[in-house]
């Protein structure tokens, strides 16, 4: 049950009709993986802190860096080369002290997947590389956990809800991982620094709805240009 301060925190929340007192606790009762304190998972990690999720746990094996900081506004400057995964847990405790982080300083694997995967109810895929994501994807499969997937390039990007009460999953749409040498990345075309907030926030959005039972997008992939505000969604069949 939420707190006194818990209370007074959410209160803007509690009042719409679709959350309220119950909405809310299940918020607090949820158990969030992201994976990935870059781009897309410092506003996931951000916006689900700020919503009332009650445990969050943060999966990366990455440092901060000076190209980072235009794209990933949960760092600053004085938190270059300091881990990210522990660095965005301090930042994120600071602005929510009711939060629990569980951190995970280490690179996903065959090996180690599941076991850590499985302690959580969401799972949010923020990563930048494909061998990664496919791994992530497969122990959802495996361990029946919804994932929510985001990418981002240029102006450009891509969000889904996978494998959510059986529905399709990304090797429905894209079986196998691409070559890495075939696909373009960030740092190498470069990305604008909105692009991930705006991505991210959906994300978030994605996973609180899911929480929530009253997700939309099952079987859905969708494309989206912020230059433009053009959406298209695709059907996963």
């Amino acid at each position: 049950m939420l707190n006194k301060e818990e209370f007074k925190r959410y209160l803007k929340q509690v009042m719409l009709d679709d959350i309220g007192l119950e909405g809310q606790n299940t918020l607090k009762n949820a158990r969030v993986a992201v994976v990935g304190a870059g781009g897309l998972g410092c506003p996931v990690l951000q916006y689900l802190n700020s919503t009332g999720i009650g445990t969050l746990g943060i999966i990366d094996f990455d440092v901060v860096e000076e190209s980072n900081l235009h794209r990933q506004v949960l760092y600053g400057q004085a938190h270059i080369g300091q881990k990210k995964a522990e660095t965005a847990s301090r930042q994120l405790a600071a602005q929510n002290p009711h939060t629990v982080f569980e951190v995970h300083h280490v690179l996903l694997n065959e090996e180690n997947v599941s076991e850590i995967l499985s302690a959580y109810d969401v799972i949010v895929d923020g990563c930048d590389n494909f061998a990664t994501r496919y791994v992530v994807n497969d122990a959802c499969v495996h361990l029946e956990k919804p994932l929510i997937y985001g990418s981002i390039l240029g102006y450009n990007g891509q969000i889904a809800g996978f494998n959510i009460n059986g529905s399709k999953n990304l090797r429905d749409l894209f079986e196998e991982a691409p070559n890495p040498e075939d696909v373009p990345s960030c740092s190498e075309n470069g990305v604008l620094a909105t692009v991930p907030g705006i991505i991210g926030l959906l994300m978030a959005q994605f996973t609180i709805d899911v929480i929530l039972k009253r997700f939309l997008f099952q079987d859905k992939f969708i494309v989206f240009n912020t230059s433009t505000m053009d959406r298209t969604i695709l059907s996963i069949s």
